[in-house]
């Protein structure tokens, strides 16, 4: 099979005269941060993403970027809350049409020129099955579920052949097919939300994998167990707060992990670090975090960095990625992302509980797993 063609996918509606256009969801109110984010202001964020899309679907990260999958999943799920449901529609039909025959795609796309980098990243691949149930969530409508099915189907069973004995999974794929030699935390831990959304997916529609609920139990227990496993990234926020925001930390030990880093990795009055050793805060981390503090119970905290992220926020409703402190100058220079505006929206959406899908990163929705996180007792001796 060649893994250079797109794979041929049902329309989830990438025509105004596809059905599924034609049936807009049920009103969901828009989500609201009292004092911080208003209504109309998330609505504006949406469709500043609606701006850079393409005619064919593809989100790039900006107006002159490249796109990569997981992102663009991100911006489409800030499109479904922020009410484009066309836009968000026609963002899942781009992943639908450009799938390659073995469920993967390739790690970035120029627009209107093809392949940027043609390596495989498996948690980009699986993200699909939490915007494919964000969805879902959100607008309950069953028939794109259906239409997605088989695009989740192929990107989890694609996943899944790069999971280690240890239960983690290696983070690519080279172009001439070689694995990586490590598994990443973050892609990981990703992953593990990406396969219990993918068996909700399953359940929705009356089918069962009970192969991904032990794959992610297994992912689970190495995430919290294990942490050797993974290659070293500490300095990257991104490794601190995902094992939280995932699930698959939970509890005291979810808990432990956000207040061991916080003074690494939140400056105080502005947002959280992506790199510890720099100190350049993202509005994509600050947002994510917000969803980490938020699924453990820190309400307080999670508004308080909402609130510092809105530094960011420009007049068109679009948000930089970063500022460099102490100078206040943007890094990318002048960069506005769709993936930090997705981002932003979600955190708006889990700190106002406005959508059916406010809760997915709490595990709301979610089918609670197998619990393999427990260390077995050694075995008796006789």
């Amino acid at each position: 099979m060649n893994p250079t063609q797109p794979s041929s996918t049902a329309s989830v509606g990438d025509t105004d005269e596809s059905p599924m256009v034609g049936r807009p969801p049920a009103a969901v109110p828009l989500p609201a941060v009292e004092g911080v984010l208003s209504a109309s202001q998330v609505e504006q964020t949406a469709g500043s993403i609606a701006e850079v899309q393409r005619h064919d679907g593809m989100i790039p990260w900006s107006d002159d970027g490249h796109c990569d999958p997981w992102n663009h999943i991100e911006a489409a799920m800030g499109l479904t809350v922020g009410g484009f449901h066309k836009e968000a529609l026609l963002a899942y039909q781009w992943l639908a049409d450009s799938q390659l025959p073995d469920g993967s795609w390739f790690n970035y796309y120029l627009p209107g020129i093809g392949v940027k980098d043609p390596r495989l990243d498996t948690n980009v691949c699986a993200y699909v099955a939490t915007g494919a149930w964000h969805h879902f969530r959100v607008t309950g409508d069953r028939s794109v579920l259906e239409a997605m099915w088989p695009v989740v189907d192929r990107a989890l069973t694609f996943v899944l052949r790069w999971q280690s004995d240890d239960g983690s999974v290696l983070w690519c794929v080279d172009p001439d097919g070689r694995p990586g030699r490590y598994p990443l935390l973050t892609g990981s831990s990703s992953i593990y939300h990406a396969l219990r959304c993918g068996v909700a997916c399953a359940e929705a529609l009356g089918r069962e994998r009970p192969d991904w609920e032990l794959a992610a139990g297994r992912l689970a227990h190495v995430i919290a167990l294990v942490p050797g496993a993974f290659e070293p990234k500490d300095d990257f926020a991104m490794d601190w707060y995902y094992p939280v925001l995932s699930g698959a930390l939970e509890g005291p030990a979810a808990e432990s992990r956000m207040e061991q880093w916080w003074d690494t990795f939140v400056m105080d009055g502005l947002g959280v670090r992506c790199v510890s050793t720099n100190s350049w805060v993202t509005a994509a981390e600050t947002a994510e975090c917000v969803l980490a503090l938020d699924a453990v119970g820190r309400s307080a905290d999670a508004l308080l960095l909402f609130t510092w992220a809105q530094a960011h926020r420009c007049d068109d409703g679009s948000y930089w990625t970063g500022i460099v402190y102490p100078e206040q100058v943007t890094f990318p220079y002048s960069e506005r992302t769709t993936y930090t505006a997705g981002a932003i929206i979600l955190a708006a959406d889990a700190l106002s509980g406005a959508s059916p899908a406010a809760g997915l990163f709490r595990g709301e929705s979610l089918p609670q797993g197998l619990d393999l996180t427990a260390p077995r007792p050694a075995p008796r001796r006789v």
